[in-house]
């Protein structure tokens, strides 16, 4: 805890140190302090370089008093911030977390030669059709038939999950991993999805029940897809 009146706090932690900042105090008064503090700290060149986790509180530093924290503290030879931690965000990034992470519904069928891209989760209430393709930075969620491509976890993600009422694409890609369709036929009856095993280190298709078993963080909402 800050103590009364003092603007920055130096925690030692078995990771480093942990460097608390008054948000109540101006920037400027900030780094005055730091660099006062830092002035008497005089560290011997065999020492181990030590990671700083810089505690915000509610003050939003932008990208450059962020290069301006790095400099003051990087000039001591033995500090290097490992990371600034805030209880606020940009609007910027506020509005691109919220894109990421929204589920989008679209009701379309994705006809030969057509892309779909999107952000973030995608539910589509429609089908694929054979050489149409369908690529989501997130899961992709299809009520309708599966016969062209799709492509989930887009931006590398390999928790992402693909899942169709009838799989039967001509290819599945989840991050960097590709797959063909299952080798049995589908009833297109229960929902399928297709994930990556770690065990086998490939993607695998099943029925969409194991998602709950294997994806422990899987969302309310894809929860209630499963249970109906």
């Amino acid at each position: 805890m800050l103590e009364k009146n003092q603007t920055i706090t130096i925690k030692g932690t078995k990771d480093g140190l942990t460097l608390f900042i008054d948000d109540r105090e101006s920037f400027d008064d900030v780094m005055d302090e730091l660099a006062a503090k830092l002035s008497d700290y005089h560290p011997r060149q065999d020492e181990p370089i030590v990671p700083v986790t810089v505690k915000l509180g509610e003050r939003y530093v932008n990208d450059q008093q962020k290069q301006q924290l790095h400099e003051l503290i990087g000039n001591h030879k033995r500090f290097t911030i490992d990371s600034f931690d805030s209880n606020v965000i940009h609007k910027d990034e506020a509005l691109t977390w919220k894109e990421e992470s929204d589920v989008k519904i679209l009701n379309r069928i994705v006809r030969s030669g057509q892309v779909l891209e999107n952000t973030g989760d995608l539910l589509l209430i429609g089908d694929v059709n054979p050489g149409g393709k369908v690529t989501s930075t997130g899961n992709v969620f299809i009520m309708g038939n599966l016969l062209g491509i799709a492509h989930a976890g887009a931006n590398g993600d390999q928790d992402a999950v693909i899942a169709a009422s009838y799989m039967r694409p001509n290819q599945l890609r989840i991050a960097d991993y590709i797959s063909r369709a299952p080798d049995y036929d589908s009833e297109g009856v229960y929902m399928e999805c297709g994930l990556i095993d770690d065990e086998e280190d490939k993607i695998v298709i099943d029925r969409l029940h194991v998602l709950s078993q294997k994806r422990k963080d899987i969302s309310g909402f894809e929860r209630r897809m499963l249970n109906g």
